[in-house]
């Protein structure tokens, strides 16, 4: 085989360092975004964040205000002739004291409350209710072990077996009834129930709490220890005629019963909230409906200029080598963010023009639309409109939404036309809100209803938008209050 040369001519997309980063800085959230840019203030030395903006300026305000208060208390002049004996209490009101500004623990023994700081969890609560009981050393060891086994929800996650065997090679002749006998005080621990190996045993024992005059306190025992297969699946037809009640009677029953907390842990364990930053917001203004970037997630970037003139000295190879270079990283930073702004606001821009009557009406107005309409609009590739609507929130007067949220799939009508699934999760949505507790809408009847009002979609269609929406099946929504 004769070897030889030829010449081809082709084109091809090379990723570039500026293009790398300027897609990198797209995808990220407001959270990362913020810690992106305050990684680069840390390892540029040329760039550098104007301070007097968002946060900061009113942080330099405030701090400024209470400067100025100091040197007004230093400065003003106290008279000689002021009273000497007052009393105490008169010239001095002590502050209002809550858990969240001492992050002390407080128990009210009497509506047993129990506050503390946001990071307490059922564990500690439940140990320092153990440290308080007068517990022996081995009945100590089994309330440690025990309330190791408890999950966030409150329940027992190991049986009593399994905590004897694990207790038996510490504490010699240990027997099952003192396990037992331990875990039954530390059920009736703040929140009470906690535990429990079930929720039938949870209510039973919040029940058995209650004092024993509580109307229909003895009917809900009953109800929950034989017929809490029947409760669970809401057949208050077979439990009314299991148990000889009328419907009037199985109603207080079961308003009693739902006074109880099926978790008790949940009264304790609090999760950290998280606070979501809008990157857009949305209003209206003049009667059209205008968007704007939020300012507080983008800062103010610039270049030094001392630092840079430096490169117009007389300078050694590699100290010149090393401004230029962050020099020239420093204004492909600021170009990338200020090209994820122009894209973000683009898209968001076009997101509210095809969405109008969703901002007007709310979500049943919502119209169908996918990645590629954007695209079309905006004169750009799908994946990068995919990138720039992942992990961004526009703040609207109806709430804040992703980006995404306002893509949906369409399902004809009999007019021919489109209906955006979103809308149809909205009606259904209103559908059940509306029913009445003692005889809630099935799919079947949810289907013909949208049917009625022009929307062509299957059962199992509505069957599967409902259970997205966390709403359980008729039989389940069923209530007798």
């Amino acid at each position: 085989m004769k070897q030889g040369l030829q010449l081809k001519m082709g084109q091809q997309l090379a990723m570039t360092p500026q293009l790398q980063q300027a897609i990198k800085l797209l995808q990220l959230s407001t959270l990362d975004l913020q810690q992106e840019i305050q990684n680069a203030l840390e390892e540029n030395p040329l760039l550098e964040q104007d301070d007097d903006s968002g946060l900061e300026q009113i942080k330099k305000e405030q701090d400024s205000s209470q400067i100025d208060t100091a040197e007004a208390l230093t400065k003003q002049e106290f008279s000689d002739d002021l009273p000497v004996e007052n009393n105490w209490d008169d010239a001095y009101s002590p502050p209002p004291t809550t858990s969240i500004s001492s992050g002390r623990n407080i128990f009210d023994g009497e509506d047993r409350i129990y506050q503390g700081e946001s990071s307490t969890t059922l564990q500690d609560h439940l140990i320092w209710q153990m440290q308080l009981t007068p517990f022996s050393d081995t009945d100590l060891l089994i309330a440690t072990s025990i309330i190791d086994s408890i999950d966030e929800s409150g329940y027992l996650t190991s049986t009593c077996e399994s905590i004897l065997e694990s207790l038996q090679k510490e504490v010699d002749d240990l027997e099952l009834d003192e396990i037992l006998a331990v875990l039954k005080r530390i059920q009736h621990f703040d929140p009470v129930g906690v535990a429990a190996r079930g929720a039938k045993e949870c209510l039973q024992i919040q029940l058995r709490n209650l004092s024993e005059d509580t109307p229909w306190r003895s009917e809900a025992l009953m109800v929950i220890g034989n017929y809490m297969h029947l409760l669970a699946n809401r057949d208050y037809r077979t439990l009314a005629r299991k148990t000889k009640l009328k419907e009037t009677q199985l109603a207080q029953i079961m308003r009693l019963i739902q006074s109880l907390e099926p978790r008790p842990g949940n009264k304790i364990e609090s999760s950290q909230a998280q606070y979501i930053v809008p990157d857009v917001y949305v209003k209206k203004i003049a009667g059209q409906w205008c968007v704007s970037l939020n300012q507080e997630c983008n800062p103010n970037l610039f270049i030094n200029q001392r630092y840079a003139n430096l490169c117009k000295g007389k300078l050694s190879k590699t100290d010149n080598q090393f401004i230029k270079g962050h020099l020239q990283e420093a204004k492909w930073f600021i170009k990338s963010l200020e090209s994820r702004n122009e894209t973000l606001l683009k898209v968001s821009n076009c997101i509210v023009q095809q969405q109008q009557d969703f901002f007007e009406f709310g979500s049943e107005a919502m119209k169908p639309m996918v990645l590629n309409d954007v695209a079309y609009e905006v004169e750009m590739h799908e994946s990068t409109i995919s990138r720039v609507t992942t992990q961004k929130f526009m703040h609207t007067p109806h709430g804040i939404y992703e980006l995404k949220f306002f893509f949906s799939s369409h399902v004809a009508t009999e007019s021919g036309g489109e209906c955006s699934s979103t809308a149809i999760r909205a009606l259904i949505k209103k559908l059940v809100a509306n029913e009445p507790n003692n005889k809630p809408l099935s799919d079947n009847k949810m289907t013909k209803t949208l049917e009625s009002q022009g929307i062509k979609v299957a059962r199992r269609t509505v069957a599967k938008y409902r259970e997205s929406l966390g709403i359980p099946p008729s039989n389940q929504r069923k209530q007798l209050i």
